[in-house]
Parts: C-alpha cells; sequence; structure tokens
C-alpha cells in the first residue's frame, strides 16, 4: 500500500477452491489495491473488464494496459501491489494452480 495515503481494498471472491485450483474474481472501485502480497503458486489472469493497473513491486512501479478477455501467466513468487489506475471499476479472474 502506498505510503502517502490509504487506498479502499480491491473485493476478492473465492469462486473455487478445491485440491486442483483456486478461483477468485478480484474487483476494484477506481483507486482500490489489492495491498502487498506473495503469490504461493503460479497463477493465470483473465480481464473480465479492460484493466489499467499500477504495479507496485520492488523494481518500483508501472503501469499495465491489459484488454478485456486476453489472459496473462505468472509463475509462484511474485511479489507486488496491484493497483486500479483507471477512473472505471475493474475485475479480473485469477486461477491459481496448486
Amino acid at each position: 500500500m502506498s505510503k502517502f495515503r490509504a487506498r479502499p481494498p480491491a473485493i476478492p471472491t473465492i469462486l473455487l477452491d478445491d485440491a486442483v485450483v483456486r478461483i477468485t474474481r478480484w474487483d476494484f472501485e477506481p483507486g482500490a489495491d489489492t495491498g502487498h502480497h506473495v503469490h504461493g503458486m503460479g497463477y493465470v489472469v483473465v480481464p473480465m473488464t479492460d484493466l489499467s493497473m499500477l504495479i507496485e513491486d520492488a523494481s518500483g512501479e508501472r503501469r499495465i494496459e491489459i484488454a478485456r478477455g486476453a489472459a496473462y501467466r505468472r509463475d509462484a513468487g511474485v511479489e507486488h501491489n496491484v493497483v486500479n489506475a483507471g477512473t472505471e471499476p475493474m475485475s479480473f479472474i485469477e486461477i491459481e494452480y496448486k
């Protein structure tokens, strides 16, 4: 979280959590963030809306734009904070594989 101001939290909703995967829908109002976290599992993200994200990590800050319906994957160990840097609500599905 920013050291300069508090942000509203992104809202996680667990859609499925079984022996194989955990699927979470993340909803962000403008300016909302996940809070700093480390991914313990590899994961895939599928945007439900266009994403305008600010990623805060050890290397600094960077903006990322991803179109609704696109997908990307990351390995376990990713450490970051994800912020809705846009002016509209954003949402994505995160699929973590166990």
